[in-house]
């Protein structure tokens, strides 16, 4: 398969086409756009245009706003108008689910659509049936008869579209085909593509969004592989981002382990942040995740070697398994948690309490050969150690970690452990949102891709934060689970409870279920399918009622607000998967 990037070593950004979205350009010579969607109500003006003016100030790019029926679609008319009586002229985005009639109202009023090809011109039922060569051929004629009228008003407005798929939310006619895939993503967004091309429409661009940033990874690359198959003008723009990623530290890790580990590829010319959270908040991640690209391109060498990975389908790498201090590292065994002996020390006193969140391996102390791997005498050394040691990087490279770990697992045994490092000169690092968006950039990538047997966290000063992001960045990248999993979705118009509020409520109540993975969803736009490998589901079903899922099955309906939070504790109970939390919680 054709390589989905210049180089895995050496920055460049991939070459697309410009797509106009009002005033700004997305892709061919302009900066990476950084943009995010209010969370009111559509109908309330005055709150949409207070929204939409707070991102602004913040660094919003593009807002994007829903339209989930066309009488929300009518209503962008008032905030455009509001929004232009004071001066704002910044793009806006209609984002569309189920309602063609509301794209087509909306497009009266936007500088562009978004649609999601799995809910566009389908209806979701979960049914399984083997189409026939020519019943998909009647399925595609039927969605071209529903689409072409929206395209040929984008044409005559000169307005914009982003085909955005969904792992949650792929049609059954691609899930019974392809299954609930990367491929089936891809083939989603290309049977949209295929109509507006045929129509002359070329002002759109794609994404391929997932709450797991491992499918959402492979996704993006198979698309840019399936659009340079296509033809050299294929060369759309792409619109990053990781859905549902969840809000705090968490939510910020997921997103810069998705966005990041393309960006880094030279992937990507627009993206936004999804935090459970105020979303002026989704920008400042969004800025440093671009700010980013600077480092990384400093660090980009040039090297030949063939990759010791699939980059489009998930293989952990083989290593070996060896003892370090009573610690088993490698082969089968989860990824372990290296320290500095300076946080080691720090934390000592604490070590009880840190439970099974306790450092594993001090760095300074342990065994360890850290080299260059450009050096070729360095890599003959290793490749005669007939047993497996651990191998790490050597610290004070010249070179991005990524690009150096992909280089040291393609030319090192593959029987030798590798030691993932976020930063190869700690004492430069200064902590906060910059380390972590390069911890979590550095180390999960190279795990999303299956690279690293332990890890070192040494860009974040503070020994309790040092640990922590350790951990979190292993259970982001679905490494290694520690804790309970969330998949929260941001905040939208149509949105049917208080999320933040209602996250925080059921974080409290069950963050002690280690290894159970809960889906909290604002509405059923996406809720059923990225829960799918969830264990239970919370999704707002109408305006002060809830439903519950075990999996994607819906099996408790219109439960009370109120009620909600114990009659998902009540769910957990009654499928085993609850334990009365401990007295004392660990905390880091």
């Amino acid at each position: 398969m054709k390589a989905y990037c210049a180089s895995p070593f050496r920055y460049a950004r991939r070459v697309t086409r410009e797509v106009r979205v009002g005033k700004v350009g997305i892709g061919g010579v302009n900066p990476i756009r950084v943009q995010s969607m209010i969370t009111c109500d559509t109908m309330d003006t005055a709150a949409s245009v207070k929204q939409t003016l707070d991102l602004v100030k913040v660094g919003c790019e593009i807002v994007r706003i829903t339209a989930p029926t066309v009488k929300d679609a009518a209503n962008l008319r008032n905030i455009k108008k509001e929004l232009a009586a004071v001066g704002c002229d910044v793009p806006l985005v209609a984002d569309i689910h189920f309602k063609p009639d509301a794209a087509m109202e909306a497009a009266q009023w936007v500088d562009k659509i978004r649609i999601n090809p799995g809910n566009f011109a389908d209806k979701k039922k979960f049914a399984v049936r083997e189409y026939t060569d020519d019943q998909y051929a009647e399925e595609l004629a039927r969605i071209e008869e529903t689409f072409t009228p929206l395209v040929k008003l984008l044409i005559e407005r000169k307005l914009a579209l982003r085909i955005g798929t969904n792992h949650g939310s792929l049609s059954d006619r691609i899930m019974n085909r392809y299954g609930d895939t990367p491929h089936g993503m891809v083939e989603s967004a290309l049977e949209f593509a295929r109509i507006a091309r045929k129509l002359n429409f070329h002002n759109f661009l794609f994404s391929m969004k997932s709450s797991n940033p491992k499918v959402m990874i492979e996704a993006y690359r198979l698309l840019t592989v399936a659009l340079d198959k296509e033809g050299p003008d294929w060369n759309y723009p792409l619109h990053l981002g990781v859905t549902e990623a969840g809000d705090g530290e968490d939510g910020r890790i997921k997103s810069a382990i998705g966005i990041g580990s393309l960006l880094l590829d030279g992937l990507g010319d627009t993206i936004r942040v999804s935090l459970t959270e105020d979303s002026v908040h989704e920008i400042p991640v969004g800025r440093a995740l671009v700010k980013y690209l600077e480092e990384r391109a400093k660090g980009s060498f040039d090297a030949e070697a063939q990759l010791s990975y699939d980059p489009y389908s998930f293989t952990k790498r083989a290593s070996q398994k060896l003892t370090v201090q009573s610690i088993a590292v490698g082969g089968e065994e989860p990824p372990r948690v290296f320290v500095s002996a300076k946080v080691e020390e720090a934390l000592r006193p604490r070590k009880a309490q840190l439970g099974d969140l306790a450092p594993e391996l001090v760095h300074e102390q342990t065994p360890m050969v850290e080299v260059d791997p450009r050096n070729d005498a360095e890599v003959k050394a290793l490749e005669a150690k007939k047993e497996p040691i651990l191998v790490a990087l050597k610290d004070g490279l010249e070179i991005n970690p990524v690009s150096g770990t992909r280089l040291l697992a393609a030319k090192i045994p593959a029987r030798h452990p590798i030691v993932l490092k976020d930063t190869l000169k700690p004492a430069e690092s200064e902590g906060g949102l910059t380390g972590l968006i390069r911890a979590a950039v550095h180390i999960g990538a190279l795990l999303c891709d299956g690279i690293g047997d332990a890890i070192l966290v040494r860009g974040e000063p503070a020994p309790g934060a040092c640990l922590r992001l350790g951990f979190n960045i292993l259970q982001a990248a679905g490494s290694r689970i520690f804790k309970t999993d969330y998949v929260a979705c941001p905040s939208c118009g149509r949105t049917l409870f208080d999320l933040q509020s209602t996250t925080a409520k059921i974080k409290a109540a069950t963050q002690h279920l280690k290894g159970v993975k809960i889906a909290v969803m604002g509405c059923i736009v996406n809720g059923p399918g990225e829960m799918a490998d969830a264990d239970f589901g919370y999704v707002g079903g109408a305006p002060g009622k809830i439903n519950l899922y075990v999996g994607k099955t819906p099996v408790k309906f219109n439960i009370p607000e109120a009620e909600a939070v114990d009659r998902l504790k009540d769910l957990i109970r009654e499928h085993g998967k609850w334990v009365d939390a401990p007295a004392t919680p660990v905390a880091v």
